[in-house]
């Protein structure tokens, strides 16, 4: 039984991928019309492809060729600010980035999505903040909604957005939808994940563990130790011990993964019900992550601590981590 950041963007002038796509410089026959008001928001850590691939879709900057010589004129590599702003289509690339430099000139109301939450959870923390429907915003939070602009959803599982909100705090001016919210959360964990390295993770995993397991099991055992780890140290030893009991033929026995079900306390009686999220019952991981992870237990996800434990109790004041059930028990005697 087992019981349980501001960043100056970074601009980089080189052709990598943008956010939901490659960037194209406005052509003539798209006939859009210059001068009306648009509102963008640049997320933390995005690269300057990004944000040159933001400013393009919105039609705010004619050509990101003009744009990336007005940055390097400006010798504004590194000034670049995140936040919200409000530009207008076509707009002279000079002035956009003067206004990057000089920060978000949009005030907006905040959003924190604290780690650890789910959709569901998130759904109700919008409802409080911007009066949305947490049952539109529910609806509207289906991975197919935006899988064709989000590689990293092509293998998620019952449609789910679980682990993809990422917790952070957001500023949204005037009215945003729930389709505006979403997109900003996916961007952020685009932007957050761009630069881990899952390859190497998944082939460390493999050899040390013999479990194969894809990006997409990687996020949900990040949410599980997101749910059981009470610090950022514990994390690496949590995501050891689960490692570890998928190397040994062992289930999980998570309890995090049944209150995800219950959304709340889980009993032994609970334990006992058949459901995929029941870790004591089902060997493997469960279908999708179980709530939006840190990037601390992502990391912790991708590099576990080099141990032999199987098993662990945490308390708010302790932390044991056992090679053996005798321990285990010993541990659990111990804090009665």
């Amino acid at each position: 039984m087992i019981c349980a950041v501001a960043v100056l963007v970074f601009f980089i002038i080189v052709a990598l991928p943008a956010i939901t796509g490659l960037f194209t410089s406005v052509s003539a026959d798209q006939a859009v019309e210059a001068g009306v008001e648009v509102e963008v928001n640049i997320p933390q850590g995005a690269t300057g492809d990004q944000i040159a691939s933001i400013l393009s879709e919105n039609n705010i900057i004619p050509d990101p060729q003009d744009y990336y010589a007005e940055v390097k004129a400006q010798n504004a590599d590194m000034s670049l600010k995140p936040g919200d702003y409000r530009f207008t289509t076509l707009q002279d690339p000079a002035d956009v980035v003067a206004q990057l430099v000089a920060g978000p000139n949009v005030q907006g109301v905040t959003l924190t999505i604290a780690e650890g939450l789910t959709v569901k959870q998130t759904a109700k923390r919008v409802e409080d903040v911007y009066g949305i429907s947490a049952d539109d915003f529910m609806a509207q939070a289906k991975a197919s909604n935006y899988a064709a602009d989000y590689d990293f959803l092509a293998d998620v599982a019952d449609d789910s957005l679980e682990g993809f909100l990422y917790p952070k705090t957001y500023s949204f001016a005037g009215t945003p939808t729930a389709d505006d919210i979403i997109r900003a959360m996916l961007d952020q964990y685009q932007v957050e994940v761009d630069s881990l390295d899952f390859d190497g993770a998944r082939a460390t995993i493999k050899s040390r563990y013999g479990v194969e397991l894809s990006d997409y099991d990687l996020l949900i055992m990040a949410s599980v130790i997101e749910r059981e780890a009470l610090t950022e140290d514990q994390r690496y030893n949590v995501s050891s011990t689960f490692y570890n009991r998928l190397e040994a033929g062992m289930p999980l026995q998570s309890d995090a993964t049944m209150m995800y079900v219950t959304g709340g306390a889980v009993t032994s009686e609970d334990l006992k019900r058949e459901s995929p999220y029941n870790t004591y019952l089902n060997q493997g991981l469960p279908p999708t992550p179980i709530c939006s992870p840190s990037l601390a237990s992502i990391n912790a996800a991708l590099a576990p601590a080099d141990t032999d434990y199987l098993y662990f109790f945490i308390t708010t004041d302790d932390e044991y981590f056992s090679e053996t059930y005798d321990q285990h028990l010993a541990a659990i005697e111990e804090n009665r």
